[in-house]
């Protein structure tokens, strides 16, 4: 696990990427075709325990035969690592240690990559675009979702 572009040679390639923007309370899951150009938004999972989190993201993993992953990275605007990162770093390495061995493939491959912005972006889109209020949007679940499509799209652009 590390940033992006210090693992972009070593990328899966020829499957899907799942993207995902981790908070305290939901998950918000994105998953990109296999030829890793364009993100879709999937779900948001309420976080019970960590267990359960990635029983729910194993299940769509295997549903969308993902081969890699993206973690939202919130860095400060001036590219210094937040508080957050650690928090990130710590579920990724978590994640790595318990995902189950008919999806690693030998090692896990974990991106991180920067968020800054994501989660106002899409709600200044929503709010401006799709007509509901962010209140509304973020009790959907919607939110969550298409900020993780935000930062998957943007790690799929870059590659």
């Amino acid at each position: 696990m590390d940033l992006l572009k210090n693992i972009f040679d070593d990328r899966p390639r020829g499957c899907a990427l799942m993207g995902m923007d981790i908070g305290k309370k939901t998950i918000g899951i994105s998953v990109s075709d296999s030829r890793q150009e364009i993100a879709f938004p999937i779900c948001t999972i309420k976080r019970t325990k960590f267990s359960r989190d990635i029983k729910e993201i194993e299940r769509i993993a295997r549903e969308y035969e993902i081969g890699g992953y993206v973690l939202g990275y919130p860095l400060n605007m001036d590219s210094s690592e937040s508080k957050g990162c650690q928090s990130i770093r710590d579920f990724g390495l978590e994640f790595a240690a318990q995902l189950s061995d008919d999806l690693r493939g030998g090692d896990v491959w974990i991106a991180l990559w920067d968020e800054r912005l994501s989660t106002s972006s899409v709600e200044d889109f929503v709010d401006k675009s799709v007509g509901i209020s962010r209140r509304k949007a973020k009790e959907r679940g919607v939110i969550d979702k298409l900020a993780a499509q935000h930062i998957l799209q943007g790690a799929l652009d870059f590659l």
